[in-house]
């Protein structure tokens, strides 16, 4: 039994190490990306939602609620009481949130053909610099990715 949990270990500290080995040439490190040169076909201007969920409304809203919570009964009454206000108050943060800070932003879709004939599409922030026909650099990749104009 003992040399069957040594060579499970063993196994295990080997698939360990080599998951954290680099991919080689194609897999750039982490402050490296790939970066494309291209000529935008198309600009579009559309809609993008923010991702300012963070979850700050609803942890200040369940503190608040668990204060004015603390404030009601004694004993048992006054727990149930803390209790529901904090779910009160952290659903009514997270709304509030959502609300005031969760609204979409005006962005642009850009269409570059890359110079192998590949379409990349990007959205980004608006950059009223860009204009069809220009030739540009797509830094990054995937929601990372950003078009640049070339200097």
């Amino acid at each position: 039994m003992r040399k069957i949990l040594s060579t499970l270990s063993i196994a295990l500290a080997a698939l360990v190490l080599t998951a954290c080995v680099n991919g080689g040439a194609n897999n750039p490190g982490p402050n490296e990306y790939e970066i494309r040169t291209g000529v935008i076909e198309q600009i579009e201007l559309t809609q993008a939602q923010t991702n300012h969920d963070s979850g700050v409304g609803a942890i200040l809203g369940g503190i608040a609620g668990a204060g004015i919570g603390s404030l009601i009964g004694h004993g048992t009454g006054r727990d149930v009481a803390m209790v529901a206000g904090a779910l009160a108050g952290a659903a009514g943060g997270n709304y509030t949130e959502r609300q005031r800070y969760d609204q979409p932003r005006q962005v642009q879709q850009i269409i570059v053909r890359v110079k192998s004939g590949v379409l990349v599409s990007v959205t980004q922030p608006i950059n009223p610099v860009l204009t069809p026909g220009m030739h540009v650099y797509i830094e990054g990749a995937g929601s990372d990715a950003r078009v640049i104009p070339q200097n």
